[in-house]
């Protein structure tokens, strides 16, 4: 089903403030949209190393927010499930600690752990919407910036020892 003018509108007004904020950081990196043709997923990457990028992303028609940390790199996702192990916690023990050192309470998140397109690794964590409404919402903004940030934290170690190689 296609997006209405004001869906539109409303998601283009979220993607602004979420790109705007991120993007005043310079350890996300550069920005770049990554949007399906079918709008099924909107999504914002930034990417601070090569083959390392921090995602929020869009799903209108569930509708939900997705945000995590993705690679193409085989052997980088096999680093990142490594160090979670190695850290002794779980996948959702180990990004609610990026969350909490975020600001954002939620010590046991989901993380979806899965391969997408054959091609991209993905550590991801939903939020589900109400409605395309909650677009609108400060909390959900501050949500999603801060899920973005935990991801950063959690997963920035993988990334700096991309950058040093």
């Amino acid at each position: 089903m296609p997006l209405s003018e004001k869906e539109r509108e409303r998601i283009e007004a979220f993607r602004a403030y979420v790109e705007d904020t991120a993007a005043s950081d310079d350890r996300y990196g550069p920005m770049e949209r990554v949007d399906r043709e079918d709008e099924s997923v909107l999504a914002t990457r930034f990417a601070p190393a090569p083959k390392c990028w921090f995602e929020i992303a869009l799903r209108p028609h569930i509708p939900q927010i997705r945000v995590g940390f993705l690679t193409d790199d085989r052997w980088k996702s096999e680093e990142c499930e490594t160090a979670i192990e190695e850290s002794g916690d779980t996948m959702q023990e180990f990004v609610g600690l990026g969350f909490s050192d975020a600001g954002l309470e939620w010590p046991d998140p989901p993380v979806e752990h899965f391969r997408e397109s054959g091609q991209y690794f993905y550590f991801a964590t939903p939020l589900a919407l109400e409605g395309l409404e909650d677009l609108d919402l400060g909390e959900i903004r501050d949500k999603a910036l801060r899920m973005l940030e935990g991801y950063f934290i959690a997963f920035g170690p993988a990334v700096a020892v991309e950058d040093e190689e």
